[in-house]
């Protein structure tokens, strides 16, 4: 019998670029298109002529104002999240990665990092809305968590709804640089001298701090683009970006200016786009001991 021919250089290579045709229509349709649309808005008028007026309204004090409630809300909620999820993978890191608990933990994970919009919005509103739950036994007790205003439906009470996702999402990310430490620097490490203390001070912590700080990049990157969430929640006002695009598309009349959310879009791509440059440069570096 004679032996079949291997397949001929050219025709695996083309197989290989065919593979990966999915993800460049997924790339094309939900990130340069959208990126294209808000330069075209943001940069060019009614008439298809190049102006930069309608940028002029990023200088406006309301659309700042916006722009640093995003910023804020999306820095403290990436910290938030960073921080209980990296105790989370710290307490996750002595179990085995077959072992039930891990593997429900994984699972939770990954459920909840994707758990928002609506679903969300609903479950804190029933949970510890005006008339929720929790809200109704702690009137009970004499603990009116709303004595100074309804804050759940305000920029505050997106808070607890961020770090919601914003945990899971950082177990998913940070667990693997967590359990790419080797045993062997521990036991270097004690064959030293050294103490637990030790290790983590002199070893852990830095080895592990630039995949944290790009996870913690990542975090903010996710909550400053979030919509659904806010959308659903904070139903009145525009406090953050995401919802500002929103009144620019379905108002008559903003600031006096025709495309202002192309103008936002660009302003949110453009942050976005920072700091996924700077996460891309962190990860680089951590990286390097990962490999």
């Amino acid at each position: 019998m004679e032996p079949t021919a291997p397949p001929r250089r050219g025709a695996s290579r083309l197989l290989a670029w065919l593979g990966l045709v999915p993800f460049a229509a997924y790339v094309v349709v939900f990130l340069a298109l959208p990126t294209v649309l808000a330069l075209a808005s943001g940069l060019f008028d009614a008439d298809g002529a190049f102006t930069l007026d309608n940028l002029g309204a990023l200088g406006d004090p309301v659309i700042l104002a916006t722009f640093w409630s995003s910023t804020w809300l999306s820095l403290l909620t990436a910290v938030l999240g960073a921080v209980f999820g990296a105790l989370v993978c710290y307490a996750m890191l002595g179990l085995s990665e077959t072992g039930g608990i891990r593997t429900a933990v994984d699972a939770a994970a990954g459920v909840f990092a994707q758990f928002g919009g609506v679903m969300l919005a609903f479950a804190f509103i029933a949970t510890i809305g005006l008339k929720g739950v929790v809200t109704q036994l702690l009137l009970g007790a004499g603990i009116d968590i709303f004595a100074d205003g309804p804050w759940i439906y305000e920029l505050p009470g997106l808070i607890l709804p961020y770090v919601f996702f914003q945990i899971p999402l950082m177990v998913i990310t940070f667990m693997p640089a967590l359990s790419a430490l080797k045993p062997q620097w521990a036991e270097a490490n004690l064959t030293l001298g050294g103490t637990r203390s030790s290790f983590w001070l002199r070893i852990g912590f830095p080895v592990l701090a630039p995949s944290f700080l790009a996870c913690t990049l990542l975090l903010f990157a996710n909550a400053f683009s979030s919509y659904a969430t806010a959308a659903a929640l904070a139903s009145q006002g525009s406090q953050i970006v995401p919802l500002q695009i929103r009144t620019a598309l379905t108002s008559e009349t903003v600031l006096g200016r025709e495309n202002l959310a192309g103008a936002l879009a660009l302003g949110m791509i453009v942050v976005v786009g920072v700091v996924m440059w700077l996460y891309s440069l962190i990860q680089r570096r951590a990286a390097r001991w990962q490999a």
